[in-house]
């Protein structure tokens, strides 16, 4: 039998006119429930990681998994437990321990808000959301989770693993839009418990679900602890009708070009002469588009000579 394209559940608008409060309070505790019981023990989510952890941890979180972040961000607060022991160095230095996390402009930036850090907050990173949101590197989904995962307040926090257990279990479709829209910042908000301590749980929570069992190819409805509300379940589960998902696709791509040269630069400490950049890609075109796009994005500096290195300043 073919599925509804569209769920006929009772909640399926509430992405546009979400209910509240109602609706909120029927997921937070069987959500928060499951989260207490089942959450990974992850060094960000201890007491001694602090406000400096937390944000590392979301700078390396964004697109890559938690299996690849481990290593990294364990040998980076080794090495720099405090925003001002990373802004003395080179930011080159910050792209150099980033290692093979992918996005490495992710290092940049999170070495200049170690810097804005040091400079107006005196070392300590901020609790304030609006002061959060002004550091150079950080938009609205770094700021809502640093001051929710680290202070405990009550933001909703967006990431991709939250927008598919929100559409799914309120709106009745299998995936959220690509981007993030405002009928879901509605929906978010709607969903926040009133009392901060609940709230800053509830994202912690809803993320994690959405990372262990409500996952984008082979969801584990059978572990679901809202899965008698869930209203895509409800509907059949019916496959997305939206616009196609955008597929990563890294092979023979200018993003693994400018990997294979930025290895070749961290691995060197001084400068990297032309003639081993050129041996890293065959294809000579598409190897100078690739560099010439590191050094846009100052994650190289071109040298004396016609050598190259990582940023100094």
């Amino acid at each position: 039998m073919t599925a509804p394209t569209k769920p006929p559940h009772p909640t399926a608008a509430s992405a546009d006119t979400p209910s509240g409060p109602p609706l909120g309070e029927n997921l937070h505790s069987p959500v928060i429930d499951w989260f207490d019981e089942h959450a990974r023990d992850l060094p960000w989510r201890r007491p001694e990681a602090g406000a400096w952890g937390v944000m590392v941890s979301e700078f390396m979180l964004q697109q890559t998994p938690v299996s690849r972040v481990l290593p990294v961000y364990e040998q980076w607060l080794e090495r720099w437990p405090r925003p001002a022991d990373l802004a003395k160095d080179a930011p080159g230095e910050a792209v150099r321990a980033w290692g093979r996390l992918g996005y490495p402009r992710r290092a940049l930036r999170l070495h200049g808000a170690a810097v804005a850090i040091t400079e107006r907050h005196g070392g300590d990173v901020p609790a304030d959301h609006a002061q959060l949101l002004a550091l150079p590197g950080i938009g609205e989904y770094t700021a809502a989770a640093v001051a929710s995962f680290a202070y405990g307040q009550r933001h909703p926090v967006l990431d991709t693993n939250v927008r598919r257990v929100f559409a799914r279990a309120v709106t009745g479709v299998q995936y959220p839009p690509n981007a993030t829209t405002a009928a879901e910042r509605k929906l978010a908000r709607a969903l926040l418990p009133d009392d901060e301590p609940t709230a800053a749980r509830w994202a912690a929570a809803s993320m994690e679900l959405g990372a262990l069992v409500c996952t984008a190819k082979s969801e584990s409805c059978h572990r679901c602890p809202i899965a008698a509300q869930c209203a895509w379940r409800l509907a059949g589960k019916p496959e997305h009708d939206g616009p196609p998902r955008r597929g990563q696709t890294y092979a023979g791509t200018d993003r693994q070009v400018r990997g294979r040269l930025l290895a070749v630069l961290r691995e060197a400490h001084g400068a990297v002469p032309q003639a081993a950049l050129d041996r890293v890609w065959h294809e000579p075109v598409q190897r100078a588009r690739a560099l010439d796009g590191l050094v846009a994005d100052g994650l190289v500096e071109p040298l004396a000579g016609g050598s190259y290195g990582l940023p100094l300043a």
